[in-house]
């Protein structure tokens, strides 16, 4: 077998940074070396590319201590275009090497600046392969207002909400609070363009409606307000299908919430007790097939590439009601997307080789 070249690309300027860097540390321990050599391409929080150390252990999740970039003084060279694909450096010293020609690039960044379609238009403009999501898809799905907007036009089941922008919070905030009172409490109070729960509150009434939109705002000046769903929290791993072929959804997963509220970025990353993954769901066969054939319709009504997970909602009637879609998932082995593909009999590593191969299929 003829090994190809993947840069993996990891960290990046969002405040998911170390989430991303996590995940490179999973990815970088589980990839197929027989198949793959690889370069690791970390991006500092000031968005420098730099020549990362091929060290998984660097880059282990660990709560008292996140794992995170630096600039260590080398910086990566993009290929010119027009066909180059050759990667190169200048290391600390100013001396510049190659580093050989790429064949796919696997971008694991979370939040903006990595999971919005720019590196994804910018590997587009380079004509270098890539795997995951396209520039729209990204877009759409980092974007939770416009990706509402996409589900419901194609009549995709979403909890009701309410988009406010900064500039409204400040200058009437007694008519976002009427239309907080008209949703009905509780409330989830989110960013717009912000993952891993990063800057999201549970307003139980109107009493907390304030200080979660001043969490949230702290993150991005556009904020959703939206009507708390009863019901279990299920979520479904989705691949783009073999040869044009429909996308494929993995066996539903579930957050099941004990004593923690809801599913922040403490019980997500930094082992928060109150709330346990559980991968494959104790769900009916019927509600399987529901959930997966939600999970297709909402992957394709973004024009869904590479992969997504579909979190939803599956009420006490039967309803399941679609909370959002990341493009790029957790990654980590304990996060739910692998675990979703484990339980449906891919393991993490042929995962890692499936995403790359689907993204090395679509460039050729």
């Amino acid at each position: 077998m003829t090994t190809a070249t993947v840069a993996v690309l990891f960290g990046g300027r969002s405040s998911e940074h170390s989430i991303s860097s996590a995940t490179a540390g999973g990815v970088l321990g589980a990839i197929d070396r027989d198949r793959y050599r690889v370069i690791p391409i970390g991006i500092t929080r000031d968005g420098v590319f730099v020549l990362e150390d091929d060290d998984p252990g660097k880059f282990r999740l660990d709560a008292e201590r996140l794992p995170e970039v630096v600039d260590n003084g080398t910086r990566v060279i993009w290929p010119a275009g027009g066909g180059d694909r050759v990667l190169r450096v200048r290391d600390a010293d100013g001396v510049e090497r190659e580093l050989g020609a790429v064949d796919a690039v696997l971008p694991i960044l979370h939040g903006l600046h990595g999971e919005d379609g720019t590196i994804q238009g910018f590997l587009d403009i380079l004509e270098l392969p890539y795997a995951g999501g396209g520039v729209l898809d990204s877009a759409l799905c980092m974007d939770k207002h416009f990706m509402k907007i996409a589900l419901q036009a194609a009549g995709v089941p979403v909890a009701p909400w309410t988009t406010v922008r900064r500039s409204r919070w400040s200058t009437a905030p007694d008519a976002v609070r009427a239309e907080a009172d008209a949703l009905g409490y509780p409330l989830f109070v989110k960013p717009a363009r912000a993952g891993s729960s990063v800057g999201v509150s549970k307003a139980h009434d109107a009493s907390e409606l304030d200080e979660a939109m001043r969490i949230a705002f702290a993150e991005d000046d556009k904020v959703l307000v939206e009507k708390g769903i009863g019901g279990r929290e299920i979520e479904v791993a989705m691949l783009e299908g073999r040869d044009g072929g429909e996308a494929r959804a993995s066996l539903p997963g579930e957050i099941v919430l004990t004593t923690r509220d809801f599913y922040d970025f403490e019980g997500k990353y930094l082992g928060g007790e109150g709330v346990d993954v559980v991968c494959p769901a104790d769900l009916s066969e019927d509600e399987i097939e529901a959930i997966r054939a939600v999970g297709i319709r909402a992957f394709e009504a973004v024009d869904g590439r590479g992969l997504a997970r579909v979190d939803v909602f599956l009420t006490p009637e039967g309803e399941i009601v679609v909370n959002e879609l990341n493009t790029m998932p957790g990654f980590t082995p304990i996060s739910m997307f692998p675990k979703c593909w484990i339980a449906s009999g891919m393991t993490y590593s042929e995962l890692i080789t499936e995403l790359v191969e689907l993204g090395r299929a679509r460039a050729a």
